[in-house]
């Protein structure tokens, strides 16, 4: 079968695509948590499982971090991760991988030049550079996925970003060389036509959730001795906001704020973000307010949302954001800033409030009309999770993205000799 024609299956479905994910530093196996380990992880999975439910092979290319890794793992049925030999099998910090990402890419190219996909993926500018390299040697489609943009990060991290200087530009090569852009939110294409993208290479498909797993009923974290908790799920990294966060629960008595994410709890005391979080809550009169869960994953995650009564993601800037999603489907209000992916998941009053970020007394003030009213939070809470039951769920962003892929197929010239 042709790389560039898929034809019709049976009963007039399309055939099965042989689809290739990159994602050179967010594996999918990784546990979640940890600086490099978030978001991007959790879309890359679930994609991938969602892509293998419509009935194509997926295998998902990521750098081997650890020297006991094997060539390759199943992830579940329809679904590979293939461990790419590209720098030291040692986890490095992902802002040192570029000076691996050409061996990456010929890696690739020597893989798909033996069994080639259908179309190739790519996530981060890190693989896309990687992937560019093997597409165009071996005339494959290749659609790409940002996650996140140096322009944005540089613009609020300023000289605290560590990206390598060379990112912007690759990211501006990538975007007008690949087959498309998709996009995750709206903000996303205005920031990418200011790179001088147009909007007519991007099309949007937003992350998801998994509904099922993500539910209002089940198991739920031990509740503590205050009578309302707030949740801060995620990375611990400063632009996630986790400090202002701790600084409005200053003016929230009667609350107690956890805080989920990071290393695993034996290393909290060790861990840099902790410690300095710890100060923060020191200072403000709450820190016997504040608790460290560490890192979760699996059923942890859903039960500790389903203990919040109001789950908090006051980021400086979020390309997306999985959190307000997963908080949704389980039912529970969202006060989150009103930037990038949360202007469209978050829908201000209807799921949850929308408030500027960097602001601790007004997230304190939105969160404590949410406290004193119970029967506001659950009319969030309901209208959340019907509204992840209708955009959200894995199925529909799969099916949003296998379209992406048909109409990139079908807009490649045939290769001679094919009719």
């Amino acid at each position: 079968m042709s790389p560039f024609r898929t034809p019709a299956g049976p009963r007039g479905r399309a055939a099965r695509l042989a689809i290739a994910l990159v994602s050179e530093h967010a594996s999918p196996l990784a546990t979640l948590g940890g600086a490099d380990a978030g978001g991007q992880n959790v879309h890359v999975a679930a994609l991938a499982g969602a892509l293998a439910d419509r009935g194509h092979q997926v295998t998902v290319y990521t750098r081997r971090d650890a020297a006991d890794l094997p060539v390759a793992t199943r992830l579940r049925a329809g679904v590979e991760v293939h461990h790419v030999p590209a720098g030291p099998p040692e986890q490095l910090p992902k802002d040192e991988l570029l000076p691996h990402m050409p061996e990456f890419g010929s890696y690739l190219t020597a893989v798909w030049q033996a069994d080639a996909p259908d179309l190739v993926h790519s996530h981060f500018w890190m693989s896309g550079l990687a992937s560019l390299k093997a597409t165009r040697e071996l005339r494959l489609p290749l659609v790409h996925t940002y996650h996140a943009l140096g322009t944005v990060k540089r613009r609020h991290q300023g000289h605290a970003d560590t990206s390598p200087p060379v990112r912007i530009g690759c990211e501006r090569e990538l975007g007008l060389h690949c087959d498309r852009v998709v996009a995750t939110c709206r903000d996303e294409v205005h920031e990418l036509a200011l790179m001088g993208i147009p909007p007519d290479r991007v099309d949007v498909v937003p992350c998801g959730v998994d509904p099922d797993r993500f539910t209002p009923t089940g198991p739920t974290a031990a509740p503590g001795p205050h009578p309302h908790r707030l949740l801060q799920l995620g990375r611990l990294v400063p632009r996630k906001g986790a400090a202002v966060s701790i600084r409005a629960l200053s003016r929230l008595p009667g609350a107690e704020l956890l805080v989920a994410g990071g290393p695993p709890p034996d290393r909290l005391d060790t861990d840099p973000e902790v410690r300095r979080l710890r100060r923060v809550a020191e200072e403000a009169g709450v820190a016997d307010r504040v608790r460290f869960t560490g890192g979760l994953s699996g059923p942890d995650v859903a039960a500790a949302l389903r203990s919040a009564d109001v789950v908090l993601c006051p980021a400086d800037y979020e390309p997306f954001g999985i959190v307000p999603l997963e908080a949704m489907a389980c039912g529970r209000p969202v006060v989150a800033s009103a930037v990038g992916g949360q202007l469209d998941t978050v829908s201000d009053p209807l799921t949850g409030r929308l408030v500027p970020p960097g602001d601790p007394e007004v997230l304190a003030a939105t969160v404590a009309a949410l406290l004193a009213d119970p029967a506001l939070r659950a009319a969030c809470g309901a209208a959340g999770r019907k509204r992840v039951l209708t955009h959200y769920g894995w199925a529909n962003v799969a099916a949003a993205t296998e379209a992406v892929y048909r109409s990139v197929l079908a807009a490649r010239p045939a290769p001679a000799g094919v009719v």
